[in-house]
């Protein structure tokens, strides 16, 4: 697997994305995955707000919020993080939004650089990053994808010693978000695209965009939530 980040010239708000990445990826191979970061999707979607509307905001976007020591942690699209995923960094005196809906900006956004690579498989994926809970750091993370599937089962395989795997699965999706967020840096590199070469996915037309979730009851860490989430 190869992955290029691509350097660009700043986004500006509301300007078309599709032709955005077209300027700075003027050809693309088939079978390749284009990384976006969410942030210029929702630039391009105008979903941005005065820094004065943060905390109300924070509100309205997440299903469910709680302030902690650092920052509000919500709930959003079935997703734990900071601040519904609002976000004041690499924007000039305002606050980025999430994309409004990502799956649909990246099933969108697919068909137009389709018709324009002229290409039978192509994957759309867009990134945001993460903090995971008792690690240091963020890691980047997909908020949405489309043209390939994001989930592989392991489920009724056999190990190295010919054991039956039950319930391993791997998220695709997230893995390639995280390796392309190491490529293409979370500061002042202006690397918001990349390029996926030989990603092991298995491309297709339609995807499910509730493939990634899973029941509260069925986490491994629902317990945990069942404390936090449900009581408050």
């Amino acid at each position: 697997m190869l992955i290029n980040s691509i350097s660009t010239r700043i986004f500006n708000e509301n300007e078309r994305l599709d032709l955005f990445i077209t300027e700075h990826i003027p050809t693309l191979r088939e079978n390749s995955v284009i990384v976006v970061t969410s942030k210029i999707v929702a630039l391009a979607e105008g979903r941005t707000a005065l820094i004065t509307d943060k905390i109300s905001l924070i509100k309205k976007e997440s299903q469910w919020h709680k302030p902690t020591k650092y920052v509000i942690m919500t709930i959003k699209d079935g997703m734990l993080m900071a601040s519904a995923g609002i976000d004041e960094s690499n924007a000039k005196d305002k606050i980025i939004l999430l994309p409004k809906n990502s799956f649909s900006a990246a099933s969108k956004l697919r068909s137009k650089l389709m018709a324009f690579y002229k290409i039978k498989n192509l994957g759309i994926l867009i990134s945001d990053s993460r903090s995971l809970p008792l690690r240091a750091g963020s890691v980047g993370v997909a908020i949405g994808y489309a043209g390939f599937k994001g989930l592989h089962t392991y489920t009724n395989k056999k190990d190295l010693f010919g054991r039956q795997l039950k319930v391993t699965n791997m998220n695709l999706a997230d893995s390639l978000a995280a390796a392309s967020v190491l490529m293409m840096g979370e500061g002042d590199e202006k690397m918001p695209l990349a390029v996926i070469e030989n990603a092991p996915v298995y491309f297709q037309s339609k995807v499910n965009p509730k493939e990634l979730l899973i029941a509260v009851d069925d986490d491994l860490y629902g317990d945990l939530f069942k404390k936090i989430i449900i009581k408050n």
